[in-house]
């Protein structure tokens, strides 16, 4: 049975295409995306998910149009119901590649068996699914949003000589779960954002794809 990842996005979904390129090569052996997950309808990352050969399947939910058809709910519960899509899929790993959401704890509650999620016939289901994270620092550099930008105007300043990117499990706090794979990138001397940026998106291509087989490799498939 191949191995079954989900992939949480919202943008153009590079990260996303360095995973369905890697799908049954010796990068990421014997493994499938059952769905792609977006909170952005224009994110190009859906397209990314139709045009893959075999086609995946793909959801959208953004969070205001969810909280504006249920008066009442809030972002906790959007993030269950995320979560209750997710885990629909029965998934070996959860990977969010340039997920631009908080999840709350309601999201990683259901997904690591803390709390069961109850199925539409009222059956009662715990999960226990590893959840990863794609963020462009080192850990406990610069977490949280814009840490490429932060990171160059760090090393304009004298006051960081690298940065990176790390992949990293979810947990509630941003930024800081363990770190699963870490690699330093410099930043050259004159060089422009842009430039940095496209060199420090070719690491992180690389590393969600070793940091999704080594996951893989230490869970238990969710079916035995």
């Amino acid at each position: 049975m191949p191995r079954r990842i989900v992939v949480l996005i919202s943008g153009s979904g590079s990260n996303l295409q360095a995973l369905i390129d890697a799908l049954n090569t010796p990068a990421l052996p014997d493994a499938q995306i059952t769905l792609v997950f977006s909170n952005r309808k224009a994110a190009y990352g859906l397209t990314r998910a139709a045009q893959a050969v075999p086609e995946i399947p793909t959801a959208y939910l953004a969070l205001q149009p969810y909280l504006k058809a249920n008066p009442g709910k809030t972002r906790e519960d959007y993030d269950a119901e995320v979560a209750r899509i997710v885990v629909r899929e029965n998934p070996d790993l959860i990977v969010l590649a340039g997920w631009m959401h908080i999840l709350s704890e309601n999201f990683l509650e259901l997904v690591d068996g803390r709390k069961a999620v109850v199925e539409a016939d009222g059956k009662e289901t715990k999960y226990n699914i590893p959840v990863i994270n794609l963020h462009p620092a080192l850990p406990g550099a610069f977490d949280g949003a814009h840490a490429i930008e932060r990171a160059y105007e760090a090393f304009q300043k004298g006051e960081v000589a690298h940065s990176g990117c790390m992949v990293h499990r979810v947990v509630k706090d941003v930024d800081a779960g363990e770190p699963v794979i870490v690699r330093e990138v410099p930043i050259e001397k004159g060089e422009s954002i842009e430039v940095f940026e496209e060199r420090l998106h070719k690491v992180e291509h690389q590393i969600i794809v070793e940091a999704a087989k080594k996951i893989l490799d230490e869970v238990k498939p969710q079916d035995s």
